[in-house]
């Protein structure tokens, strides 16, 4: 084994004397880059083709509603709660009561302990904002009763 070692350092420091005894006349290469165009199709922001949420009003004024059915989707403050109307933490507002769909346009008074209040209403406590607001007017319960049992 030893003797394995010995002989690949004397090969190896044999080579290295002989390219020293070899006089070859030496160049000095450089590497040149171009400017070259990358390829059209690879770019650095590609586009995120996001399918689009098609917020706004899902049910139009005087339709009829059931109970928990989504009048309205929004990403600001554009329509607000009425009678028998719910708010939603995304901004949704759905019905809370089955009945007939009214939009009107109402003066606001902004509740600034709500998020939304504050993040869309805050600096504009004293002016004069109108905001479309939905209504759902309930169907009038029957106002017969039968008398089943008496105590």
């Amino acid at each position: 084994m030893r003797n394995m070692t010995l002989l690949t350092q004397l090969c190896a420091y044999t080579l290295k004397n002989s390219k020293s005894l070899v006089n070859t006349p030496t160049t000095n290469l450089a590497c040149v880059r171009y400017a070259s165009k990358k390829a059209s199709s690879s770019t650095r922001n590609k586009p995120c083709n996001v399918r689009p949420k098609h917020r706004g009003w899902r049910v139009q004024d005087g339709a009829f509603v059931e109970e928990s059915t989504i009048l309205a989707t929004q990403r600001t403050a554009r329509f607000h709660p009425g009678l028998y109307v719910g708010f939603g933490k995304n901004g949704t507002l759905y019905a809370l009561e089955k009945g007939k769909v009214i939009v009107t346009c109402e003066k606001i008074d902004p509740n600034l302990d709500h998020s939304w209040a504050r993040t869309y209403y805050a600096g504009r406590e004293n002016s004069v904002i109108y905001k479309k607001h939905f209504n759902v007017i309930p169907e009038p319960q029957d106002n017969r009763f039968v008398l089943i049992d008496a105590i």
